[in-house]
């Protein structure tokens, strides 16, 4: 059977600074998968849209910033990872550039600028999985990452990388 994943964006973006990260807290829908977590903002590609294109997209709809400079850091593909076992494929950037003022809640949840040590210190609640690639997302190495992470009933059983 072909390998079908839903593809996706997972975007950070970053302050002014470079020390915040903009991250969405789950908060918002009871029956919400990511409940209580925090996450980059981002979602699913639409038919005939490009990654980049997708990533400005869903940028601007869950945080009313316009990207103007983004970064590809690397894939994820996240076998098993839907809350029916769908297959993911995830696109993950850095949005070092854009114009706006971030809006502090969507339809998911509310967003905060987080401090990024606290987020890569595990000071957040986050998915158990995303500690093993963030690390990489905000790394000064300039190669991207290409990793798989497959999923069993809700939770990440190995991870496995490369950088090219």
């Amino acid at each position: 059977m072909p390998y079908q994943p839903i593809l996706g964006t997972l975007g950070y973006i970053l302050s002014e600074d470079r020390q915040h990260v903009l991250l969405v807290h789950r908060n918002a829908r009871p029956e919400d998968q990511h409940l209580g977590k925090y996450n980059g903002l981002g979602g699913k590609l639409e038919r005939g849209e490009s990654v980049s294109a997708g990533m400005k997209r869903e940028i601007l709809e869950e945080s009313g910033l316009s990207v103007t400079s983004m970064t590809l850091r690397g894939t994820v593909n996240w076998p098993g990872f839907g809350p029916n076992g769908e297959d993911w494929l995830g696109f993950i950037f850095i949005i070092d550039r854009y114009e706006g003022e971030a809006v502090t809640q969507n339809p998911e949840g509310t967003l905060t600028w987080e401090p990024i040590e606290k987020l890569l210190g595990g000071q957040l609640p986050i998915w158990e999985g995303d500690k093993h690639f963030l690390s990489l997302v905000f790394d000064d190495d300039p190669r991207a990452f290409h990793g798989v992470m497959p999923y069993e009933n809700g939770r990440y059983v190995d991870w496995q990388y490369e950088r090219l």
